[in-house]
């Protein structure tokens, strides 16, 4: 991962940071530099001092422990980091002091929320949230004026220190206070989404995974690519996973269960793990993780965890019955037909041009093993 401090509106220097073992991190493009990251939609992270956000930045996106954020000292300047690593996941990060002052004529509003995507505003659930909930109003009411299509987040974080009644209770109430304030400001087309965070568990990577995926334009296409997939492969449910944060850039359309999705994060970890330990070539050649990468996991309870790699950066992992399982040459083929789609988006994307009439391979259906399925042809991958 790049990180680098503050451009010339701020002050600063570019320093190169390495968190991730080597040959499994963040890698610049080979065409990026710091000219053109600037065209990337940012994420700003926004908050009074000591509420968490370099914490919950350093966990999700530098593979740092909870523990270790206990020394983190509290940010004096803003801090960049530039996220590239797919086609799909390509954003800036800033993260910015809590003292920074809206009003202070030397704060360019136009500079910094003008290119900005999703705005997630820190509240630390353990602390009186009062000044903080003042901070949030005057921070969306000013980026709002400026860029009205930003995606406003607020993170109720810290609150794995609560109990599970006192946690809806605190969100309830933070919900009330801040909608009612942007109601009497009239500003009803300002939408705020809350989320519970903590970076103990796992909802900072689903919390930030319905941040970024807000930012994907191609999600519904992922969506419905997924949705093809599990129907015809007996698969219960289906994530598409950046690898190194465990964010899921897409699922299927079922509801999400917060167990499910930290089985699946689980998961990831042990093959990432494995992998690095015993996955690398003699030869030295190749990463670790690569086209070669799956895994199967048996539960007790007959489920399957299935992981296959999609490209460096995104991996597939289903969830299924072990009965659906033995038909797997079905799924690895209409795994296939969803990787060639993948990458047929990824090129679009890539070339920045309105799809061609392409056809991409049909998934069997799971029916009888042999019968063609919904097929991924003309009209399925669609960016949007």
């Amino acid at each position: 991962m790049t990180s680098y401090e503050d451009d010339d509106n701020f002050g600063g220097s570019y320093s190169i940071v390495g968190s991730f073992p080597k040959d499994f991190d963040y890698g610049p493009d080979e065409t990026d530099d710091i000219s053109t990251t600037e065209n990337k939609p940012r994420i700003l992270l926004m908050g009074l001092r000591r509420s968490g956000k370099s914490s919950i930045q350093k966990v999700v996106f530098h593979k740092m422990s909870p523990n270790e954020t206990l020394f983190l000292e509290s940010t004096s300047k803003v801090v960049k980091d530039d996220i590239s690593n797919s086609s799909f996941v390509q954003f800036q990060i800033w993260d910015f002091p809590g003292q920074i002052d809206f009003f202070d004529p030397a704060f360019d509003s136009e500079v910094i929320f003008g290119n900005c995507g999703a705005l997630v505003f820190v509240i630390d659930a353990q602390d009186d949230y009062m000044e903080a909930l003042a901070k949030l109003h005057m921070t969306v009411t000013r980026a709002y004026k400026v860029n009205p299509n930003i995606k406003f987040e607020v993170f109720i974080h810290k609150v794995d220190g609560l109990s599970d009644d006192h946690k809806i209770e605190t969100q309830r109430d933070i919900h009330q206070r801040a909608t009612d304030e942007l109601t009497d400001a009239g500003l009803d087309g300002l939408h705020l989404s809350f989320y519970l965070t903590s970076i103990y568990d796992h909802s900072i990577f689903e919390a930030f995974s319905k941040v970024v995926q807000k930012l994907v334009p191609q999600l519904p296409t992922l969506e419905n690519l997924l949705n093809i997939l599990i129907m015809n492969s007996g698969i219960e449910k289906a994530f598409l996973f950046d690898v190194v944060s465990k964010i899921y850039v897409a699922t299927d359309s079922s509801p999400v269960d917060m167990q499910s999705y930290e089985l699946c994060c689980d998961m990831i970890d042990v093959v990432i793990d494995i992998s690095c330990i015993y996955g690398l070539r003699e030869d030295g050649d190749g990463s670790a993780y690569d086209v070669d990468t799956s895994s199967v996991i048996k539960l007790n309870n007959s489920t399957i965890l299935y992981l296959r790699e999609v490209n460096r950066f995104l991996a597939l992992v289903c969830i299924l019955r072990e009965d659906n399982f033995e038909k797997k040459g079905l799924i690895d083929y209409n795994f296939h037909c969803f990787r060639q789609a993948i990458s047929d988006v990824f090129e679009v994307r890539k070339q920045i041009r309105t799809p061609s009439e392409s056809t991409y391979p049909h998934p069997t259906s799971h029916s009888n093993g042999s019968a063609p399925g919904v097929g991924m042809g003309r009209g399925d991958a669609v960016v949007v």
